[in-house]
């Protein structure tokens, strides 16, 4: 097998990230697009994205690109594809994706249109035309089609890249994995970086920011859909899954204090941290924000309440007027509020647009 285009979406705003993460495991002829980086490698390429890129959502293998006004000219894509490289002759290949500002707006029927021509275009590779059985392996085939733009994508990691292993509870409102892990990165957080995070709820920014102090890959302690495809040789698992435990060093400096009112909240960050394998690292206790104490040397990552999420929006404000007099700097804020710096009563040194799940939001940075 030769090069195979890899794609895998992000949250928008932090594709500067995801294609230095790209670069770093041998991606080549990098391209990036509103929340999408992608780039061509190998079988090893592919394991190597999922065990070990932190803010990608998944990775996708890209079967073809093309334009479709008509349900015609959408099977004919999916025909060309090259489908046998990947999917077994009793693999299972069960097709969903949306539709955006486009002619074919019938999803149902987009969906019915791309299996059966996926159907006849692996009847006529395995030289049948009877029932495929589909009781193998799953190859999840995925569409998108924006402005008439048919983009078709095989998915290889199954479960979102976001869930990583450790954390199986959280609070009311986590933040994402993938989002906090790139909100670190945007911190240049590095091993010897003290973090705090006065409103840490299950962990997350704390357990992202000790694992990367470690050099612990994202996926390390995870499986993926594509170690199940005879396609695949396990040994590339393998070869990707030692390299990134070679890389592991947890002698580092790093030290994260977490705090959260919620005497719940601090068991699940600490049963989290004690599953990620990052414990030792975290001194978490609870406190209410009016009683914070700045943390020498720390910087700020932070997703506070917002009012559509958790509170009322004016108990959320008072939240941020109390923030703004007791929380020391640097800080990274994560708030769907737009009005957060008023209340805050600081106006930020920078921001950035980001989307927490389908929440708008604004990275607010004070150096």
């Amino acid at each position: 097998m030769g090069n195979i285009r890899f794609s895998a979406p992000c949250h928008f705003g932090l594709e500067k990230v995801l294609r230095f993460e790209v670069t770093r495991i041998g991606g080549e002829d990098i391209t990036v697009q509103d929340g999408r980086v992608s780039w061509t490698g190998d079988l090893s390429t592919l394991a190597r994205a999922n065990v070990n890129l932190s803010v990608a959502e998944r990775v996708q293998i890209v079967l073809a690109e093309y334009k479709a006004t008509t349900f015609e000219e959408l099977f004919d894509g999916m025909f060309k594809a090259p489908l046998e490289e990947f999917i077994g002759r009793e693999d299972a290949f069960p097709v969903k994706g949306h539709s955006v500002n486009s002619q074919l707006t019938s999803i149902p029927a987009c969906q019915k249109i791309l299996k059966k021509a996926a159907v006849k275009r692996l009847q006529r590779a395995y030289k049948t035309e009877g029932f495929l059985p589909e009781t193998g392996s799953v190859h999840q085939l995925q569409f998108t089609i924006l402005k008439n733009q048919v983009s078709l994508y095989l998915d290889t990691s199954g479960e979102g890249l976001h869930k990583r292993g450790y954390r199986r509870n959280a609070n009311l409102a986590p933040i994402r994995e993938t989002l906090a892990a790139g909100i670190l990165d945007l911190g240049r957080m590095r091993s010897n970086t003290i973090v705090c995070d006065p409103f840490c709820g299950s962990g997350t920014f704390l357990i992202e920011a000790a694992r990367r102090a470690c050099k612990i890959a994202a996926g390390l302690d995870r499986r993926f859909q594509a170690e199940q495809w005879e396609s695949v040789p396990a040994q590339v698992w393998r070869e990707a899954r030692s390299e990134a435990l070679d890389r592991i060093d947890r002698n580092v400096e790093f030290v994260g204090y977490g705090f959260d009112v919620d005497p719940a909240a601090i068991k699940l960050t600490l049963d989290n941290a004690k599953k990620a394998g990052v414990e030792k690292f975290l001194r978490v206790e609870q406190r209410d924000v009016a009683d914070f104490q700045p943390v020498p040397d720390a910087v700020i990552f932070t997703n506070p309440p917002y009012g559509e999420r958790m509170l009322e929006q004016n108990d959320a404000r008072r939240i941020y007027r109390t923030m703004g007099k007791v929380l020391s700097t640097p800080a990274y804020i994560i708030c769907g509020d737009g009005d957060f710096e008023q209340y805050f009563g600081k106006k930020a040194d920078k921001r950035r647009k980001l989307y927490n799940g389908m929440i708008s939001c604004q990275l607010y940075q004070y150096n």
